[in-house]
């Protein structure tokens, strides 16, 4: 038989878990009288536990929000790794512990003060994640501005940027945040900049300072910031214009490339892909792994340094 104190952390574990439950349930659950379990969920106030306990057909008994047991301590940064780790392990699709993300995302959800879970809220609402990252790059590392441009783009409220950009140039930007994603192994705002009169992305690595303005704004509906975010990079203007036909369907190409090499149309002889380089040596490599044929239709540079890179290839196996 279990011993009493366990069977009080177990009371403590199902309220955790459920939002409210009856004391018939909990009895029936822990496989005792309904007074047993009055006289655990006593043990738990005296231990100071706070459980609200209602009488009537939809009362029972739950955890008061705020309780703060020492699991339930966070720091802001620590809210944050817990909201992207649960957001980041239910988008990879680890169907297994699917009902586990969810059940510790409750949990948290329970117990959090207000203000806490409001920003996590924040971060859920307004945040995109796209976890792949190219081969060899390193994982971003946090950004203190995440939460503040979060809170931003879900109350709708403008911000000013101190911002460098990739020439290291320093400017201030009004922006009304759209949204912020996660994509090739950095982190990224997206919104409607107001010096520049459209919509752009910001690195958050080159964000040196947010200030929030006493502005609203209305967010685009159905505003995609993934979709935005991967054509930009993609379209980015850069030393070699490409542009390259696909032997395959749409489907196949998606599957094989990834979205910022580049844009993909389908045409009468495949898929049409129109890309930017500035290393066309690493852009031969990238073309070189597709499993499927293909016709470079421009720059001839690109041809030249596919050819040289079969050729290296040649040497090696023959070596």
């Amino acid at each position: 038989m279990e011993k009493p104190t366990s069977r009080v952390l177990a009371v403590l574990e199902l309220l955790q878990s459920n939002a409210r439950l009856p004391g018939a349930e909990l009895a029936r659950r822990l496989g005792v009288e309904p007074r047993t379990v009055r006289r655990y969920i006593a043990h738990l106030i005296e231990l100071g536990v706070p459980v609200d306990a209602q009488r009537g057909r939809d009362g029972g008994y739950a955890l008061t929000a705020g309780h703060k047991l020492p699991p339930m301590m966070f720091t802001s940064d620590e809210a944050l790794a817990l909201a992207m780790g649960l957001r980041a392990a239910r988008e990879l699709g680890l169907n297994g512990i699917l009902p586990a993300i969810a059940s510790t995302q409750a949990k948290l959800e329970r117990v959090m003060p207000q203000p806490l879970r409001r920003r996590i809220g924040d971060v859920n609402e307004v945040v995109a994640l796209d976890l792949r990252r190219p081969s060899g790059a390193q994982p971003p590392n946090a950004s203190a501005e995440l939460l503040g441009l979060s809170a931003a783009a879900r109350a709708q409220q403008r911000v000013r940027l101190g911002y460098l950009d990739a020439s290291q140039s320093a400017s201030a930007r009004d922006v009304d945040i759209y949204g912020l994603a996660y994509r090739g192994g950095a982190w990224y705002a997206v919104g409607h900049c107001h010096l520049r009169r459209a919509v752009r992305s910001f690195r958050l690595d080159r964000v040196q300072s947010v200030e929030a303005l006493p502005i609203s704004f209305g967010r685009p509906p159905g505003f995609d910031v993934l979709a935005y975010l991967t054509e930009s990079i993609a379209t980015l203007p850069r030393s070699h214009a490409v542009e390259a036909i696909l032997h395959c369907d749409l489907a196949t190409a998606r599957r094989a490339l990834y979205a910022e090499m580049g844009l993909l149309d389908p045409c009468a002889e495949g898929v049409r892909l129109c890309a930017q380089a500035d290393d066309l040596e690493s852009m031969a490599r990238d073309f070189s792994r597709l499993p499927f044929g293909f016709s470079i239709v421009k720059p001839a540079a690109l041809r030249r340094a596919l050819a040289s890179h079969a050729q290296a290839l040649l040497a090696r196996s023959r070596g």
